[in-house]
């Protein structure tokens, strides 16, 4: 009997103790190839939901109640052979404390995706070596998922994750595949995490601390004191952007957080509003009809 208590309490230990970071759920849409029905994107999508929900991304335990909720829609446009052409949308969430509420924190749609795929290839990924592609790219977005949860939660705590994707982006431009240097624009996969690294941007990653475990997670106790903590990440968003005016930093961050923003002060208690919509119309002018929605 107690043989069988140890076995059952060190099976416990490993599933807590080794659990993976994500609860990812990942969509493979090959409709506009004509051939959706393939059993090559099946495949995809059935590695791809195992690839990243098992692989052992960080040294830190999670117990499963603290995965991270993350989805991702594969969209191929067009596929020969083993040579496949689409666009990744990647998003993340995290759940507000006290509250039954998940807010997103990452919402980033990969436009310029190629890569190379045979059927039930091992996908494998390596820290510190070029892989593929395929896995370079999904390896990119889960480290700037587990960034920016980290750093939502604790000052800078995601430093060590940007170093890795910043690993992963220097060794993948070996590959010649678009969005991982300089040249490839202002809104590639190079240009995200220069920017998250940049002293140009230092105030963001304290803006997002600010933002959710300031302001957010404080709601559920100090409504008026979690608005004002929301109210000064925008503030330092002000700063950022007047140095560098629409940059793709903050249109990343309002992409996953306007239809948020614009529900949180449109509702008591009161706060200077003439205020907040002006600094969201400066930094955010994409968002503009959803600022003219807050009323309150």
């Amino acid at each position: 009997m107690r043989n069988h208590l140890l076995v059952l309490l060190f099976c416990l230990i490993t599933a807590f103790g080794f659990s993976q970071e994500l609860n990812c759920g990942v969509v493979v849409n090959a409709r506009q190839t004509g051939n959706e029905n393939d059993q090559v994107f099946k495949t995809l999508q059935k590695q791809l939901r195992e690839f990243l929900n098992n692989t052992k991304w960080t040294n830190k335990t999670f117990a499963p109640q603290e995965k991270i909720d993350c989805n991702m829609t594969l969209t191929i446009t067009s596929f020969s052979g083993e040579s496949f052409q689409g666009t990744l949308q990647v998003q993340s969430s995290r759940p507000v404390y006290g509250a039954s509420y998940s807010t997103p924190i990452y919402n980033f749609n990969d436009k310029d995706f190629s890569f190379q795929y045979l059927e039930f290839q091992n996908l494998i990924f390596n820290k510190s070596q070029f892989e593929s592609n395929l896995i370079s790219v999904l390896a990119f977005h889960v480290y700037m998922i587990l960034g920016l949860d980290a750093d939502s939660f604790s000052p800078d705590s995601g430093l060590p994750y940007y170093k890795q994707v910043q690993a992963i982006t220097n060794y993948s431009q070996q590959g010649n595949n678009p969005g991982w240097k300089v040249e490839d624009g202002l809104q590639s996969r190079f240009a995200l995490i220069d920017n998250i690294l940049s002293p140009t941007f230092k105030e963001y990653r304290t803006a997002i601390y600010n933002y959710h475990r300031q302001g957010l997670d404080l709601m559920s106790s100090n409504v008026k004191q979690g608005k004002a903590s929301i109210i000064t990440a925008l503030d330092l968003f002000k700063k950022m952007n007047s140095r560098r005016p629409n940059s793709f930093l903050l249109r990343t961050f309002f992409d996953a957080k306007a239809d948020e923003i614009e529900l949180i002060f449109s509702d008591g208690p009161k706060v200077d509003i003439a205020n907040v919509k002006g600094t969201l119309q400066k930094i955010a002018p994409l968002h503009a009809s959803k600022w003219r929605n807050i009323k309150y």
